[in-house]
């Protein structure tokens, strides 16, 4: 299990956040495209269903992938923080195998449940779509915040984003860190030098260098913030 204060000096430091969409690798392995990017990523939430579809995560497929991207992470030695996408069962469950916490979409297990069933040192995550949801997280036991989509999203099914500037005020609004989301590539992140956080998808995960492109996008993010 993690030391809270460590979880977050590091979640406050964190650039990239990948989304672990294991569906989007097509004919490639999952883990061997994520073991390629795993050096450059600082999060990666593990998000097993399939792409643009908003159903609740099965809690067994969630669990075993889970499982296997804790694997990797230890073998690779790598410091990136593991996120469980929806269910707070599987996050409880692999809190003493290494799993920092739970990400929660609007529609998820309410953030007051979350943290009395995972405790005060996991960290919990918030889906927000507005100005409004961003002050309502406010009051949340909550430690970092999504926001998007920032632009059109074909893997989450968005025809149009909020855009950049929303983005930035809602960064400036948040007590906590905010990781933009939604058709962010390296060519959309320099709409977030201000932000200095994006968390992506498809532009580590379909690329055909997930290295390069995730070692890319935190060279623009975190010379972009300095």
């Amino acid at each position: 299990m993690h030391d809270a204060h460590e979880l977050r000096r590091r979640l406050a430091a964190a650039r990239v956040y990948l989304i672990f969409t294991p569906g989007l690798v097509a004919d490639r392995d999952p883990l061997a495209v994520l073991g390629a990017a795993l050096a450059h990523v600082d999060l990666v939430q593990v998000r097993a269903k399939r792409p643009g579809l908003d159903e609740r995560s099965d809690a067994r497929e969630t669990l075993e992938w889970t499982e296997r991207v804790l694997a990797l992470v230890e073998s690779e030695r790598s410091r990136a923080l593991v996120i469980v996408n929806d269910r707070v069962d599987v996050a409880r469950t692999l809190l003493e195998r290494g799993v920092a916490g739970v990400h929660l979409g609007a529609d998820d297990t309410p953030p007051a449940v979350a943290r009395e069933l995972l405790g005060s040192a996991a960290l919990i995550g918030l889906s927000t779509h507005s100005a409004a949801q961003v002050i309502a997280a406010l009051d949340e036991p909550v430690d970092y915040l999504g926001f998007g989509p920032i632009h059109q999203s074909a893997t989450k099914g968005y025809a149009r984003g909020l855009g950049s500037e929303a983005a930035w005020l809602a960064s400036m609004a948040s007590s906590v860190p905010v990781f933009p989301i939604g058709g962010i590539g390296l060519a959309q992140a320099a709409d977030l030098a201000e932000v200095g956080r994006a968390a992506v998808c498809s532009a580590i995960l379909t690329s055909r260098d997930p290295a390069a492109a995730a070692r890319a996008l935190r060279e623009s993010l975190a010379s972009l913030a300095e």
